[in-house]
């Protein structure tokens, strides 16, 4: 009998087949929902850790996520694994919306192996990262893994190559967002370094190359993980981490707030959002802010929180390098990149710190077509041994650098002092900003009036009959002649002289005729940026 005088099966036979096969799928989605075990998340739960899934279901909106390999299983063999293969090998990837916008995730699921990285899991992983490029949406990577899995040798270590290299693929095309809710130590952590955003939970989340078991083995220091690589290490000193929150509830509707000021991918504008904020509102309130007297200190976050929409805006490295603040806000709906010198903190200087956070932030905001606002009251770069030594002239080119290779629209405010090289660097009119404004309060030189006056008057101060009274005159008179508000604008180098409480009608004024702003570059494979 051939196939085709096979005797069809009965309809009712092959529909009672199909319910089956339909009862055993809902059974195995239910089953791969669940997870390995209660026992595991018990375990999970006891730690005061949210499980994969309930961390995806906060950051997407309610019943948009879609699966991808959800039934994949590992083929590896020997050390116990042939015997233990559950569903998903312990990574959860797919995509679903936030705020209504496409974004790829994938979660570790700290139940199964620990959320280590195998082969079938690192291809998950490339699968997803490969999708989200190529759809042009941002990629967010909820990581809770105990890094390589060691039963799979160099198959689960080429699988991080793999995930690097996509990370690399991927940098400055889609926004890259790594959410760090459990350990994540040695190999690992190279590829949260490469992404865009870091964010960490307290005493939940480390992050290290080496643990303190094998610091202590090789120098014999003896620390705690949290001591090592916890949230509050690497957002208050290493600088690794972006953001630190005391639970992952808020850590994740953070996430969410940040992508709702990002673009899609580096072809797109950041979304506006409408705001009943008054573009001409005025700020008379910013001439008690800012003190005329150079010496005197003041928080530059209340002069931030007057200008932008709402006085909302998310700081970014809040903790790290503090005396720069760099933040995504909204001015008349539209997002921009807000860098700033804050007195408050050693007086508003650059030193190697500040230098490479307001780099790596502008340089962010150029690859997303985010319009950059620079507010500077800068004494110049910070002097000492340790700073020169630490290679401050190789840090602080890289904010040169950054200024000077970046294209979105860019407007530079000088509130109060700005002197030396640290003025040319924070984007001014020199190295290209589009537009330079400056309040009445301005000094612009190459360094402070007294240290001006000591170096051109030196010896008319030595020989005067009473020093300290000619000194005082000499740096009055270089005051007057070299410093006075309108100095720079009577050469050109600033381009107005504005009402401080006029300033936010004026930037959002400015930054709408440079929003359709065009810049061609020249033909280069790609830069060589100070390192």
């Amino acid at each position: 009998m051939t196939v085709l005088d096979e005797v069809p099966a009965e309809p009712a036979a092959e529909a009672n087949d199909a319910r089956g096969r339909v009862a055993e799928l809902h059974a195995i989605r239910e089953q791969v929902r669940r997870g390995p075990s209660d026992r595991a998340t018990e375990a999970q739960k006891a730690k005061g850790k949210l499980t994969a899934r309930e961390r995806i279901d906060l950051l997407i909106d309610e019943g948009s996520f879609n699966e991808v390999e959800p039934l994949r299983r590992h083929r590896a063999t020997g050390f116990g694994l042939e015997a233990k293969k559950p569903y998903t090998d312990g990574v959860i990837t797919g995509w679903g919306t936030v705020h209504g916008r496409t974004v790829f995730v994938y979660a570790h699921d700290f139940r199964i192996f620990g959320g280590a990285l195998g082969e079938a899991h690192a291809t998950k992983i490339h699968k997803i990262m490969d999708m989200a490029i190529s759809a042009g949406a941002p990629l967010v990577s909820l990581n809770d893994g105990a890094g390589a899995r060691i039963q799979e040798g160099v198959s689960a270590l080429a699988g991080y190559g793999g995930i690097f290299q996509r990370n690399t693929r991927a940098s400055g095309v889609i926004p890259q967002i790594s959410v760090m809710l459990g350990p994540c130590a040695g190999g690992a952590a190279y590829s949260p370094a490469l992404t865009d955003f870091v964010f960490m939970v307290r005493e939940t989340s480390q992050m290290f190359i080496t643990g303190p078991d094998v610091v202590q083995a090789v120098t014999g220091e003896k620390i705690s993980q949290n001591g090592l690589g916890g949230a509050d290490v690497h957002s208050e000193v290493s600088g690794v981490s972006h953001f630190a929150y005391d639970d992952e509830q808020t850590c994740i509707e953070e996430v969410r707030y940040l992508l709702s000021m990002l673009p899609q991918n580096n072809r797109e504008n950041p979304p506006a959002a409408p705001t009943s904020d008054p573009a001409d509102r005025r700020g008379d309130v910013l001439l008690d802010l800012v003190p005329a007297d150079g010496n005197r200190s003041y928080d530059m976050h209340k002069v931030i929180e007057e200008l932008v929409d709402d006085a909302d805006y998310l700081e970014i490295h809040e903790r790290w390098a503090t005396n720069i603040i760099v933040a995504l806000a909204r001015l008349d709906g539209q997002v921009v990149g807000i860098i700033a010198n804050q007195p408050a903190s050693l007086a508003g200087v650059l030193d190697i710190e500040a230098s490479e956070k307001a780099a790596r932030f502008v340089q962010m905001c150029d690859a997303f077509n985010i319009p950059l606002v620079t507010l500077l009251d800068v004494p110049g770069f910070l002097p000492g041994v340790d700073q020169e030594h630490g290679g401050i002239i190789r840090h602080g080119a890289k904010l040169l650098y950054a200024y000077c290779n970046a294209t979105v629209p860019r407007i530079s405010l000088i509130l109060r002092k700005a002197y030396g090289g640290a003025y040319i660097v924070m984007d001014s009119q020199s190295i290209g900003a589009d537009l330079t404004y400056a309040w009445p309060t301005n000094e612009i030189a190459v360094m402070g009036a007294e240290g001006a006056a000591n170096v051109i008057f030196r010896k008319q101060i030595a020989e005067a009959d009473d020093p300290d009274a000619m000194r005082i005159a000499m740096v009055k008179e270089y005051k007057s002649e070299l410093m006075h508000p309108y100095y720079a604008a009577e050469r050109g180098l600033v381009d107005d002289v504005i009402d401080p409480a006029e300033t936010r009608e004026v930037l959002i004024r400015s930054l709408a005729m440079l929003r359709t702003k065009h810049a061609d570059l020249p033909s280069r494979k790609h830069g060589n940026p100070p390192q």
